[in-house]
């Protein structure tokens, strides 16, 4: 762990495990922390490069617009810092569109691509629910009240098991109010994903994909795994049961399970 300087920014990093490279990126306001129930797991199998995307978590937070291509931009310069040519991509939500872009932008340095609780953006994606737009609205920024973070954070979770993942709402909880996310760098994240569409670009991936989405997402509705599954030709989907859209953090078994048994 450490930083690495990537297009004139400071990223922090973390490296666990060997074999080979397996990249992960975070979605909206969340950062390295996200993969607590992954790390262990995965790190027995694969070499897991994590990093705090810029603009959140103990990386550079430059006030400058941002863009998904920006953050792809930034992933292929942290490979180049640790001497890596090719990895396999996995990205949730924001850093699904990330994993897209990387994937179309930069296909010699993919290995097989992986896209969680993600769409390709643009009006012909299901889109966000207004009820999540009005809750991601109010991210970022400290001075948050227990109950204002909480009701935010739970529209991560599946309504109907959220009972059974109180120890993930914490966990959650706990990070973002420890290190709360800038309110002008929340923002810039949001804006960045807001105005992503990869729709037309999608017959350009020629990794091998596994599309993953959580069938109680709230967030992004699983729907728009179908219609990924649709314009990448080499990909397959899997719809999880009783998982919202943090289905990784939910259902960890099963998540890792997928993941090590695509990758392998």
């Amino acid at each position: 762990m450490g930083y690495i300087k990537v297009n004139g920014i400071n990223l922090y990093y973390e490296i666990h495990g060997e074999g080979e490279p397996l990249v992960l990126l975070e979605g909206l306001g969340y950062s390295s922390w996200m993969w607590y129930k992954q790390i262990e797991e995965l790190s027995k199998h694969f070499k897991l490069i994590i990093f705090d995307n810029r603009g959140v978590g103990l990386s550079d937070k430059p006030d400058v617009e941002y863009s998904i291509e920006m953050f792809a931009d930034d992933t292929i310069e942290v490979l180049s810092g640790l001497n890596i040519d090719q990895a396999h991509i996995l990205g949730v939500s924001m850093g699904g569109f990330i994993a897209q872009e990387f994937a179309i932008k930069y296909p010699e340095n993919v290995n097989k691509l992986l896209l969680c609780s993600t769409s390709f953006g643009g009006p012909n994606s299901v889109p966000i629910p207004q009820e999540t737009l009005n809750m991601m609205f109010k991210g970022g920024g400290g001075n948050k009240s227990l109950e204002e973070i909480r009701n935010v954070t739970g529209v991560a979770l599946d309504k109907d098991t959220l009972d059974e993942h109180h120890d993930v709402l914490d966990k959650i909880i706990k990070e973002k109010m420890e290190n709360p996310q800038p309110k002008y760098a929340y923002q810039r994240q949001l804006m960045a994903g807001a105005s992503f569409n990869s729709e037309d670009r999608l017959c350009k991936i020629k990794a091998e994909t596994l599309i993953l989405a959580g069938k109680g997402d709230r967030v992004v509705p699983w729907e728009n795994s179908i219609l990924l599954n649709e314009k990448i030709v080499n990909s397959k989907y899997e719809v999880i049961e009783g998982a919202g859209h943090i289905f990784f953090m939910e259902r960890p078994d099963i998540t890792n399970s997928l993941v090590i048994e695509f990758l392998k």
